[in-house]
């Protein structure tokens, strides 16, 4: 297997911290309540498909039949979607910046509704700016962990499997990584990341 020469991130809970619970326990005082909407209205599986393409306009509409008691807090989910996204993970900012600063190529494939990215990148120019191409699952309609989105990716990127090292929070997007013939990482820390990083020869320690 050849160096790795390029780096490709995931960005929710790898250069940036997610969670619904966030924008929610701003809506719902009572913690039993917040956990039970949580687990059984806006499901994980249930935002899936707007990383998968569809359009909220939709799922809500869906959700808010099934749930009609909770219509207004489902629709607050696509206006306030930025607040469910509060801040960096600590560090990881840093190794990008490192690594652009170095003349790493860096590329990004997320999980992440199209119309949602839109709202949201904006107000990261300064980060994302670095990176030459990011693949939008909501974009794309194909989702990590299907080796589609990979193999698209890498033609995207000009970069066969070998060429980069791919970092991701979830295992089974690490593993369909790994299948693609790309050096995957499970994010653990920055610190752990940027570790791997100097192992490989692409930040100096």
């Amino acid at each position: 297997m050849g160096t790795p020469k390029a780096v490709i991130f995931d960005v929710g809970r790898v250069l940036f911290e997610w969670d619904p619970r966030y924008l929610y326990e701003r809506l719902i005082e009572d913690d039993r309540a917040l956990e039970a909407f949580l687990a059984n209205v806006v499901t994980k599986e249930w935002h899936f498909q707007h990383d998968a393409g569809r359009p909220f306009a939709e799922t809500s509409a869906e959700l808010s039949a099934a749930y009609s008691e909770h219509a207004e807090l489902i629709h607050a989910w696509g206006p306030r979607f930025n607040e469910t996204i509060p801040h960096e993970v600590p560090g990881m900012p840093d190794i990008v910046r490192a690594l652009d600063a170095a003349g790493v190529p860096l590329f990004a494939i997320t999980n992440f509704s199209g119309e949602f990215w839109r709202a949201w990148v904006p107000q990261y120019a300064e980060l994302f700016d670095r990176f030459r191409d990011i693949v939008v699952s909501g974009d794309e309609k194909l989702v990590k962990p299907d080796p589609a989105i990979y193999a698209l990716a890498l033609k995207r990127f000009g970069l066969k499997g070998p060429d980069a090292v791919f970092v991701d929070d979830s295992p089974a997007n690490v593993e369909g990584a790994n299948a693609a013939g790309i050096h995957g990482v499970l994010f653990t820390s920055a610190e752990d990341f940027r570790t791997e990083l100097v192992r490989l020869g692409l930040l100096s320690s």
